[in-house]
């Protein structure tokens, strides 16, 4: 009789489970218990890679046209999801994405009946080596379906691989992110009618709970979000600066006698009222915080020619050329043109702080946070050679933008930050490396940062 592959396996992580006491855990040292999670995840994967065959497997035999005869119908289930949610105990989307993935991993039979590879081959390889989650696979494979029918399929052949590579990079919402540019870089002619598609849709609804709270729930699309975004989190950034003592983006400090006790939704809550409060001639006086400006980036060709892709600091979705051109000539909205001139930006040990100008090309190659990536509202400009310890210039290529959270860890366990900047590009330009200390990775292995992180490999390919 064969043994069941799979009845080997439950016996192994039986055994493992009889052997492994939680206790354990706590013997091991940062470093162990670092790969420890890793392996655990790699085998979570190579499992769910199995998982998403026999999920399409069951999704064939309990196809619609077999009607009751179906397998999931037979086990009393009225989708293949249903059944395959009961098993796992997890959501319906869940199973749904297992036999999604299964479907564009496995190898398909064509009308002909001839065998065809798998619609999505480097995905599907992944899946199989435990190199990329469901999830990931999930997401990659339903943009790349998206725009199949506008995409040349060699174009869309070399995208699936970049995407792949550089998935196990990243977070599913950071690989969101980067599926979103993607897809705009790939598919521009339909990014003007999406944008539109997406401004037709913005709606803010006003209701009000039990409690007589009122609710706002706002769908806005990147235009109509853009400012406000950048208005509310100006002032928030203003007021916790002013808590904590820091020096505005201009080198002047702010400081309050008091420490901030709100929270950052209540922050936000608070900035909005204010906002409302001044548009009513309620608040004569200048709203704190409120000097920022949206910057929309695109190419200066793209600018010219009214075609291509422009981006928007702190929100993810693409927009097109036409909008990014209607919104630049809005007021407090900046366009940043790549290629274009620029004012001298390096000045040595003339003066401590980072100026504007500083900032706004920092934010160009480092989008916000370099290490965790939060907009640029919640960043400063620090030096990588310290001002007094190492005597480091004011200059961009010894700035880089950092929230204060990653400031401190970067400084207090031992993170080192290097630059890369091609020979005789600008400051601005370069890619940021972030190494970590020995006791969170051995191999000092560095960890890709700034706005690089979320440059879709496939981007570059098709440019």
């Amino acid at each position: 009789m064969t043994t069941n592959p799979l009845d080997t396996l439950l016996a192994s992580l039986a055994e493992l489970r009889e052997a492994w006491n939680d206790a354990e855990a706590t013997r091991l040292t940062d470093a162990e218990l670092l790969r420890a999670n890793e392996q655990l995840a790699g085998a979570r994967r190579l499992l769910d890679g199995v998982h998403t065959g026999i999920a399409a497997e069951v999704a064939r035999r309990s196809r619609a046209e077999l009607g009751k005869e179906g397998l999931a119908r037979q086990a009393g289930f009225r989708t293949p999801a249903k059944l395959i949610a009961a098993t796992t105990g997890g959501h319906t989307g869940d199973a749904l994405r297992l036999i999604q993935v299964g479907e564009a991993t496995r190898e398909r039979t064509l009308i002909s009946g001839e065998a065809a590879p798998a619609a999505h081959p480097h995905v599907s390889d992944a899946v199989r080596a435990g190199a990329l989650s469901v999830a990931a696979a999930a997401a990659i494979t339903a943009m790349l379906d998206r725009i199949a029918l506008r995409v040349e399929p060699a174009v869309r052949d070399a995208a699936e691989a970049a995407l792949v590579a550089q998935a196990p990079q990243l977070s599913l919402d950071e690989l969101q992110h980067v599926l979103h540019r993607a897809a705009a870089h790939l598919d521009p002619d339909g990014l003007a009618p999406a944008t539109a598609a997406a401004h037709g849709e913005r709606a803010l609804k006003i209701t009000h709970d039990a409690a007589g709270m009122t609710v706002l729930t706002a769908t806005l699309d990147v235009e109509t979000a853009a400012p406000i975004v950048a208005a509310i989190e100006g002032i928030v950034t203003h007021q916790l600066r002013a808590s904590r003592g820091h020096h505005s983006p201009d080198g002047v400090e702010v400081s309050s006698p008091l420490d901030e006790t709100r929270t950052l939704p209540q922050l936000r809550a608070d900035a909005l009222a204010a906002i409302c409060a001044h548009v009513l001639g309620c608040d004569g006086e200048r709203l704190p915080g409120t000097a920022t400006t949206v910057m929309v980036r695109m190419q200066l060709d793209d600018l010219r020619t009214g075609t291509g892709v422009a981006t928007i600091d702190g929100l993810e979705q693409p927009i097109d050329a036409g909008t990014a051109r209607r919104m630049a000539a809005a007021a407090g909205i900046i366009p940043a043109v790549l290629g274009g001139d620029s004012e001298i930006l390096d000045l040595g040990r003339t003066r401590r702080h980072f100026t504007r100008a500083q900032r706004l090309a920092l934010v160009e190659r480092d989008g916000g946070c370099a290490a965790c990536h939060l907009p640029p509202a919640f960043t400063e400009a620090h030096h990588l050679r310290w001002w007094e310890r190492d005597a480091g210039p004011t200059d961009l290529d010894n700035g880089i933008l950092l929230c204060t959270a990653c400031h401190h860890r970067i400084h207090e366990e031992g993170w080192e930050i290097r630059i890369d900047r091609p020979p005789g590009a600008p400051g601005s330009a370069g890619t940021v490396w972030l190494i970590p200390p020995p006791h969170i990775d051995p191999d000092r292995t560095p960890r890709l940062g700034g706005r690089r992180r979320f440059d879709p490999l496939a981007w570059h390919l098709v440019a």
